[in-house]
């Protein structure tokens, strides 16, 4: 997992190289609306690069993290089933379904189900390399859920342009990220973290809790300003030592979102065991993002070693999908 997660700048070239020679078919219809299909480390770059685009998408896009499509699913949507295995059970159910109802549908896979199945129905799957754990591959959902996108042309051009800035950043950041990594993790050792963001970054808070989860083996949980402004601000009055808390500090909020996070900080910072600003380097949305995946990533990685745990073992995961199994 080092290896994996030193290796994601270069995930991040290898991904666009991938995208630079895919060329996808049009719509037979007009798109009006767009639902994303995938769980866990395929999932989360759905969420990511939905909260990009939201400012230049003209249709809504939904992300779908279940087995039963919205009602509203017909000819005129475009279904994209992200799944690194090409196996996950609640999203192949998922692009089946869409595949009847006449949807225009596009897979993202390393193999497995998912490309047998676009590749009998004659529907685009973009080929991503396999074989590590779906957490760490989380680059190349990302870049070709952007590339979709784009050739679409539903958003910007520039959005890869930015990819490739990030890539650099990260290259260029590598020695600073590391070391404030090791400090969350020192500063996460032993104590309940939580982490909170702005709404343009709860996919990133999302992705930070699923790498403490699963890295790390460590319970934490992630919230948004202003929704925890109206009620688990409130559950703070019972905060205690118990508790680390993380706040993104991506200096973009909304102006008053600003004031509700300066004013939640100095609450929590009176009733929990201690308050950490991360502030990621980066001058946009994307950028800052990108820093903030690798930087918790790392941080996962150094909490694992300090837990004394066993960071590639998902032996609970198995023993869940063994027991679905018996029921097929």
């Amino acid at each position: 997992m080092e290896k994996l997660i030193a290796a994601f700048p270069q995930n991040l070239i290898d991904a666009l190289e991938i995208a630079s020679k895919v060329s996808l078919k049009k719509p037979e219809n007009a798109v009006h609306n767009i639902v994303v299909c995938g769980m866990g480390g395929s999932g989360i770059g759905g969420k990511i690069v939905t909260e990009w685009i939201q400012s230049e998408l003209k249709v809504p896009v939904s992300l779908l993290q279940d087995y039963d499509l919205p009602a509203f699913v017909d000819q005129h949507s475009l279904v994209i089933g992200s799944s690194y295995s090409g196996n996950t059970e609640e999203t192949l159910f998922a692009v089946k379904a869409a595949h009847e109802k006449g949807a225009h549908l596009i897979g993202i896979t390393s193999g497995g189900e998912m490309h047998r199945f676009c590749a009998q129905e004659n529907i685009d799957c973009i080929i991503v390399p396999g074989g590590n754990p779906p957490r760490s591959a989380v680059a190349f959902s990302i870049v070709q859920l952007v590339n979709i996108f784009v050739q679409l042309g539903m958003i910007s051009a520039q959005n890869l342009e930015e990819i490739k800035i990030s890539l650099n950043l990260l290259s260029d950041e590598k020695s600073a990220i590391q070391a404030e990594a090791k400090q969350i993790a020192t500063f996460l050792f032993g104590k309940v973290g939580v982490i909170y963001s702005g709404p343009n970054y709860e996919a990133v808070a999302v992705r930070a809790r699923q790498q403490f989860n699963e890295n790390s083996k460590y319970l934490c949980w992630h919230h948004v300003i202003p929704e925890m402004n109206h009620n688990e601000l409130v559950g703070w009055s019972g905060g205690d030592e118990r508790f680390a808390v993380l706040f993104l500090n991506t200096r973009d909020l909304n102006p008053r979102n600003q004031l509700r996070y300066t004013i939640s900080k100095d609450v929590i910072a009176k009733k929990a065991a201690g308050v950490m600003e991360l502030t990621p380097n980066g001058n946009t949305q994307i950028q800052r993002s990108f820093y903030l995946i690798h930087l918790v990533d790392w941080a996962s990685f150094y909490l694992s070693e300090m837990n004394k745990a066993d960071i590639m073992d998902i032996k609970v995961i198995d023993y869940l999908k063994n027991e679905l199994a018996n029921f097929n």
